[in-house]
């Protein structure tokens, strides 16, 4: 196969080769995998998971030439699609459950996947607004950096635009052209901005001030004696206005038509509707007769036409001003450093490395073709379904890994220019949800009471009391402040299982009930109502000086598990939970990418760990069971079953011979078929993506 014969399918394929030739690339690209591979890769890429056997069944039952495109089509509007890719963009935007307004600003972020707006506007919505955390979960975004003006310029530039400004904080950038006042003309757009938490009902919002936080010259500079407020200063160049590339006249064009679809042609505009109901609404008010007398009614009256939204949660202009300013078409930093992140998360290396750090001495390797996309990315109204189908639609995604014993300088070659797909471990989401599709744990595999057993636990039992003493926030308290919007893990616990979280929903998250502050309800608290805090205060008190001793208990559990997706569970999770011993980052530090590098720790929960075993075990209401257990049983079909729910693939006349083998010489065929699903699940080939 010669050099550029594959790489024409589509237009990125085809400006990408072009740039390889241009390069003086003449290595041969890898084949396009089968079709098999591409359905596990791009099923765990889009979805989050490996494909069941009824999922291949239907698959290959589409004609040849039809099919991955039809795959595609199925899987962009899977309802796990936003699940995965929510993932993808707390890992972007550090989000976190255990801060103010993050496990809601999670749930917005599924939410926008799940109802494509557009990504501009979420930024928009993101790096501007201000509110109450959890009501309007979009503030969690600067709640997230506790309204730091000097985090908050760092965090926007590096994650929205590709550029490590706060490298300039405390000096002129020592590998950019950005000084130290150009940081500090960032970070006062952020400068007004504050924190306030309510001592009267502990509701933490944000709002504006009059004065800037950010003072110029900093404090440790000679003329800091003359300090004054800095001005906000966007240092980041734009497409000059003077000229108008197609793709911003596309998306022009493209909004204007989405905009008549909307309001219709011939009938009143949103915001016409809206002043025709706002004025009824006064004229009816007009109309009314008040009693006088009734100071009640007229209290009431005044307070609902004071706008405590607006006095509270003050709408900031600056930050308004910078997010237009981001998120511009003409800024070309915006739509290409998420290209870039994307493809990474795609192909398994991004055009610009490390995918945060754009500058002038670390250009793409492929500016065309990362070019390409960006403009494509903001002519479709950054519609983020159609970037990631224009990924996983062309050829350079298809393509093969390099094969084994290929030597090191070729495979980095084909692998920089973008001809063999890198080796990559899936995320630690997906490989922790593909373990449960494999294993057939999403739903309840055991009959009810079949699985029995006596357990010896060992429980601390207080024999003295001790002293109350206060307490610090406990995860009992943590998880209370949640409500309904966290989910309990449907699994017995058990003293090695590492595997369980909570789950969050999404729906309450963002349904929460409205607890402004009422003024009618401002009264004296009863004698009952105090009781009722000294109460709840007790319960977050601790006691000093108890004394305890360890009973054994014997109990019987039914081991029947059933797990729920990790792509919704609270994140980031424990330190030693099984996505995080994978790779899960606790988000806290900026730029912080997910290791891939392999552990003792994740072998030792891989070979021992509760999620693999019980995914190994067959349970009676599989389709396995019927192939060992069953009135016909057939070993040779429930091996085959095996590696294609494990390994979405058929097994080689060798496989076939070594799990007869594992199989008949187990105690029973179903543990023998479980010591072999095992064996499947602590493969490399489980893994990794093909």
């Amino acid at each position: 196969m010669l050099a550029g014969s594959l790489l024409a399918a589509t237009p990125v394929d085809q400006v990408l080769e072009r740039e390889n030739q241009q390069l003086g690339v003449m290595v041969e690209s890898q084949p396009l995998v089968s079709d098999l591979t591409y359905l596990r890769r791009v099923s765990i890429d889009i979805v989050g998971r490996i494909p069941t056997s009824a999922e291949i069944d239907e698959y290959m039952s589409w004609p040849a030439d039809e099919r991955r495109q039809q795959l595609v089509d199925k899987l962009i509007i899977d309802d796990r699609f936003a699940d995965r890719w929510t993932v993808f963009f707390a890992d972007m935007l550090r989000l976190r459950s255990n801060v103010t307004g993050g496990s809601s600003l999670i749930a917005y972020i599924h939410n926008s996947i799940d109802n494509d707006l557009p990504y501009d506007e979420l930024a928009r919505r993101l790096i501007s607004t201000n509110g109450k955390a959890n009501k309007t979960p979009e503030v969690g975004y600067i709640l997230g950096d506790n309204v730091d003006p000097f985090a908050l310029a760092s965090v926007t530039s590096q994650v929205f635009m590709g550029i490590r400004i706060g490298c300039a904080q405390c000096h002129d950038h020592p590998f950019d052209v950005w000084t130290r006042e150009d940081f500090y003309g960032m970070a006062a757009y952020f400068g007004k901005t504050r924190r306030v938490e309510s001592n009267l009902t502990n509701v933490i919002y944000t709002t504006e001030d009059k004065q800037s936080r950010v003072m110029w010259p900093p404090d440790d500079e000679l003329e800091a004696k003359n300090r004054k407020p800095k001005q906000p200063a966007f240092p980041f160049e734009l497409i000059s206005a003077d000229k108008t590339p197609d793709f911003i006249v596309r998306l022009d064009k493209l909004r204007s038509d989405l905009a008549r679809q909307q309001t219709g042609d011939d009938g009143p505009s949103v915001d016409d509707l809206l002043a025709q109901a706002a004025s009824k609404a006064r004229n009816q008010a007009k109309g009314r007769t008040p009693d006088a007398l009734n100071v009640t009614r007229e209290a009431k009256s005044n307070l609902r036409g004071i706008d405590i939204k607006g006095s509270l949660y003050r709408h900031s202009k600056d930050r308004a001003a910078l997010a237009k300013l981001v998120t511009s078409p003409r800024n070309p930093y915006f739509a290409q450093a998420f290209v870039n992140r994307l493809w990474k998360e795609l192909i398994g290396r991004g055009f610009v490395e490390p995918i945060d750090d754009f500058r002038q001495d670390n250009p793409a390797s492929h500016p065309q073709t990362l070019a390409l996309l960006a403009e494509e990315f903001v002519a479709s109204n950054y519609n983020f379904r159609q970037l990631v189908r224009a990924i996983i639609s062309s050829d350079v995604y298809q393509l093969s890994r390099v094969p084994n014993g290929t030597d090191e300088l070729t495979r980095q070659s084909l692998e920089q220019t973008f001809r063999a797909a890198p080796m990559r471990r899936m995320l630690s989401e997906s490989l922790y949800d593909s373990i449960v599709t494999a294993g057939h744990l999403f739903e309840y595999k055991h009959l009810q009471g079949a699985n029995l057993r006596v357990i010896n636990e060992q429980i601390r039992v207080m024999i003295s009391p001790g002293t109350l003493v206060e307490g610090g926030d406990s995860v009992v308290g943590q998880l209370t402040n949640q409500g309904a919007a966290m989910k309990p893990k449907a699994m017995a616990a058990t003293g090695y299982d590492l595997e369980s979280a909570i789950e969050l929903d999404f729906s309450a998250l963002l349904n929460q009930d409205d607890d402004e502050v009422e003024i009618e309800r401002m009264q004296v608290m009863s004698k009952e109502e105090l009781e009722a805090q000294r109460m709840l205060a007790e319960q977050r008190m601790i006691r000093s000086g108890a004394k305890y001793e360890t009973r054994n208990v014997r109990r019987e559990i039914d081991s029947n598990p059933r797990f729920n997706s990790s792509l919704r569970m609270a994140s980031p999770a424990p330190a030693g939970h099984f996505v995080r011993v994978f790779g899960q980052t606790s988000r806290t530090d900026l730029g912080t990418p997910r290791r891939q590098d392999p552990t003792m720790r994740q072998a030792l929960m891989m070979l021992n760990g509760r999620l693999t075993h019980e995914a190994s075990r067959v349970g009676s209401l599989e389709p396995m069971a019927k192939l060992l257990a069953g009135d016909s049983p057939d070993l040779e079909k429930a091996i085959q079953l095996a590696y294609r729910e494990i390994l979405t693939r058929a097994a080689t006349a060798e496989e076939l011979g070594e799990a007869t083998e594992i199989i008949k010489v187990a105690k029973t065929p179903l543990d023998g078929m479980a010591d072999l699903r095992w064996v499947l699940l602590n493969c490399n080939e489980f893994r990794f993506l093909p």
